[in-house]
């Protein structure tokens, strides 16, 4: 299976044009799933294919009737097994709730995805409840990197990004508490965009952490992601490529540099070069108080205290259900005092106003998605210590920018499995996505 070369606006453009059909799509992504299905993948958990064909026959007919409601329209999409989709239980890649009962209603994302006439495939596989970097779960397998499937994909957003990755879909619908957008699509080379967070409505959508969740798409290329972004926020911000001569992008050594594997330092290097090249300002600055977040979220920070509120009922019940590494992260959360959590809260702020401070000139922040190159499946699958270590590394960088409550793209280099993010503070998405356009036009393609 190749990777996927067409974007959803060329995509667009072919039905515009007759040359293809919303059936013949959902057909071709059907065979490619049950092919991959054959050979052990384990992306989807549950495939809705005759759904799919329904509605793609649907989409069609309203296409000749002259009704396209968005850039999406007719196109297969897959959605993360977080999201309640009516008729259906939402595990969250779990098996404590398979006595769930089924939603009665879509999620507010999933509602405004079938508003734009997108094609819903099936559930994409998970890192269990979305706590971890990882993408390992040990109830319906673990999906694998494209470009070598002796690596993890990443996660939470495992499945989503494999989905896309391999053709099995044209876009992912994807969360990301720590950077579960974009470490998968960092780990799968492909682009992923983590909003704002409020700027997407987290109605029906499982949640891991009330303060850090968000919502946000993997695709092909920033133009897929803006258009994915404006049928599930509801705004369409102008994503159009910035100029990047003399664009000042801001990189700090302090944290997110330090520890990297050398092929992803080098390929960060190469990155700034280019964009250099290409006309942009490379503007050093310091940033050392993110030395502090180790400290600040060492009793499980704002993750493992609001996923304990929501789970521990859940967990008294069916405790031997969950992925034990899962679980004893969830019940950090249990040591925490309300002292805690407010000092965790007022650590954020404390560094949010720093942030804008230190970026006010910034027209982008860029950064390594991930430290580290995608670690192999049999060094962490069965040593938990190991599994600590690479899920502390892989979530270090992207979570910066939860903590933060900012904003970010990640771009594939070019070099397997290494992304390169282009972040922003709070609201500054239509920004973040101009400077990641122009850098994938001129830097990356």
């Amino acid at each position: 299976m190749s990777a996927p070369t067409k974007t959803l606006h060329e995509l667009a453009a072919a039905l515009a044009a007759g040359t293809t059909s919303s059936v013949k799509l959902v057909e071709d992504a059907l065979a490619r799933i049950e092919s991959y299905r054959g050979r052990g993948g384990a992306a989807y958990r549950e495939v809705d294919a005759e759904s799919a064909l329904q509605a793609a026959h649907a989409g069609d007919q309203a296409r000749q009737a002259g009704y396209v409601p968005s850039v999406l329209a007719g196109l297969p999409v897959s959605i993360k097994d977080l999201f309640d989709i009516r008729g259906q239980v939402t595990k969250a890649g779990s098996i404590a709730l398979n006595n769930a009962a089924p939603a009665t209603q879509d999620a507010a994302v999933v509602a405004r995805l079938r508003q734009a006439g997108a094609i819903l495939l099936g559930r994409t596989n998970m890192s269990e409840f979305a706590f971890s970097g990882l993408g390992l779960n040990p109830h319906y397998g673990t999906p694998r990197a494209p470009h070598d499937e002796d690596r993890v994909a990443g996660g939470s957003s495992s499945g989503a990004a494999v989905s896309v990755a391999l053709g099995m879909a044209a876009a992912a619908l994807g969360t990301d508490t720590g950077g579960s957008v974009r470490i998968p699509s960092a780990f799968c080379n492909l682009t992923g965009f983590k909003p704002t967070a409020h700027r997407v409505p987290l109605d029906g959508a499982l949640p891991l952490s009330s303060s850090l969740d968000s919502i946000g798409p993997l695709a092909v290329s920033v133009a897929c992601c803006a258009a994915f972004d404006a049928a599930i926020s509801g705004q369409a911000l102008d994503a159009r490529p910035a100029d990047l001569r003399g664009l000042r992008l801001y990189v700090t050594r302090d944290f997110v540099c330090s520890d990297m594997d050398d092929d992803v330092a080098q390929a960060f290097e190469d990155a700034l070069q280019k964009l250099s090249q290409a006309g942009a300002v490379i503007v050093p600055f310091g940033f050392r108080e993110l030395r502090e977040l180790p400290r600040i979220n060492a009793s499980g920070g704002l993750a493992a205290a609001e996923a304990w509120t929501w789970h521990r009922k859940l967990l008294q019940a069916q405790g031997t259900c969950y992925d034990h590494r899962v679980a004893q992260r969830i019940r950090r959360g249990a040591e925490q005092s309300a002292t805690d959590y407010i000092e965790i809260l007022a650590a954020r702020e404390r560094l949010r106003a720093v942030a804008a401070e230190r970026l006010r000139d910034a027209d982008a922040w860029l950064m390594p998605t991930v430290a580290i190159k995608p670690p192999l499946v049999a060094s962490i699958e069965r040593d938990d210590d190991a599994f600590f270590a690479a899920n502390g590394m892989v979530l270090r960088n992207t979570s910066v920018i939860n903590f933060l409550d900012g904003c970010a793209v990640s771009l594939p280099t070019g070099a397997p499995g290494i992304g390169l993010s282009v972040c922003g503070l709070r609201d500054q998405d239509a920004r973040v996505l101009q400077v990641a356009a122009s850098a994938q036009l001129h830097a990356f393609m």
